[in-house]
């Protein structure tokens, strides 16, 4: 609502509007007023004027990350992951600033800060769950927030894409080390992982219901980009499963109890564990996904039926995973090489 009100020689217009910042002029002559104040309430009908800012005084960044953490974290996917690096954000400094006086600029100051410890790429990742956030302030929670300060934050990351496969000798180094682990689950892991293309959530997520060993194909029904699948299980997987299946006690299986009960930080921790006493450098448990769709490829599966293994519905993203064995195919430009001489001769 506009109110004007003469003082002196001149004519102030007020324009206050619940969840609309208050604002004032002053206007020598009436009919200026008059035309402010309609152009004004003409703005906030549109929701065009800034908001009220007033309450995102009273809020620190803290609170609003803990907020966060309560009432959206717990139902997402990676919800244990997220925890922890906001966690670990939640002691920075940045934390103890208002929402009313927080700037991109902040952001900046704290990646390049990040910058000098981590990847771009790995801020990237961290920072992902706090743009959330934001938008979940200003659409769900209708927090007078103008913009989300971390839609403009320079974030140039270069295309630094694994084709990391397992060298000669590796595998046998990591069933080695394997038997010296503590952990009983995660080699049976590893060799799924190689047998399957499946990722390490997908895996630990595995259930009773979720293999059928007479016909020798598993179910994944929480996958990273929402949909389901069911893969073929060669006789190798098949043998990891039935093992894995006859240690179950009869009320797991009716209770449809995990196949593999232990979290995902669990399965990093052990992993690098497993990969130091192996003396393996530059392995991660991800590179074994490029391992097996690199295999499926070796094995001459076509691109559909590797898509339809590994889950991908981007065929540019699935060939990403696929690496040709440097050897392999030296060998196959000698045998050609060996042909085409036999057929001159």
């Amino acid at each position: 609502m506009a109110t004007i009100r003469k003082h002196r020689d001149k004519y102030q217009v007020q324009i206050r509007r619940k969840g609309v910042a208050p604002s004032t002029k002053t206007f020598t002559l009436l009919a200026d007023a008059k035309e402010w104040a309609r152009h004004q309430e003409r703005l906030a009908d549109r929701a065009e004027l800034g908001p009220d800012r007033k309450e995102l005084e009273k809020i620190t960044l803290a609170k609003l990350v803990q907020r966060y953490l309560d009432e959206i974290v717990p139902a997402k996917k990676g919800a244990e992951i997220e925890r922890i690096v906001l966690g670990a954000f939640l002691r920075h400094r940045i934390c103890k600033k208002r929402l009313s006086e927080l700037t991109t600029a902040d952001f900046a100051t704290y990646r390049d800060e990040r910058l000098k410890t981590i990847t771009t790429k790995s801020l990237k990742r961290q920072i992902a769950p706090l743009s959330n956030m934001f938008e979940v302030a200003r659409m769900d929670w209708n927090l007078p927030l103008r913009c989300n300060p971390l839609t403009d934050l320079a974030l140039k990351v270069t295309d630094n894409k694994r084709d990391r496969r397992l060298r000669e000798g590796e595998f046998e180094k990591l069933l080695e080390a394997g038997r010296k682990t503590r952990n009983p689950l995660l080699i049976p892991i590893v060799r799924l992982a190689l047998e399957t293309a499946m990722r390490r959530g997908e895996i630990i997520a595995l259930r009773f219901r979720d293999v059928d060993i007479e016909r020798c194909t598993a179910t994944i029904r929480d996958s990273k980009n929402g949909h389901s699948r069911t893969i073929p299980l060669s006789s190798v997987a098949v043998a990891f499963l039935e093992t894995t299946i006859a240690v179950m006690s009869d009320r797991a299986k009716t209770q449809n109890a995990g196949l593999f009960p232990i979290t995902p930080v669990a399965v990093r921790l052990a992993w690098d564990k497993l990969t130091k006493r192996a003396k393996i450098d530059d392995l991660h448990f991800h590179d074994l996904r490029h391992e097996a769709i690199s295999r499926f490829f070796e094995k001459a599966l076509t691109v559909p039926e590797v898509a339809s293994i590994s889950g991908h519905r981007d065929i540019r993203m699935l060939l990403r995973y696929a690496h040709a064995d440097k050897g392999k195919l030296v060998q196959k430009l000698n045998a050609s090489r060996v042909d085409e001489d036999t057929q001159d001769g």
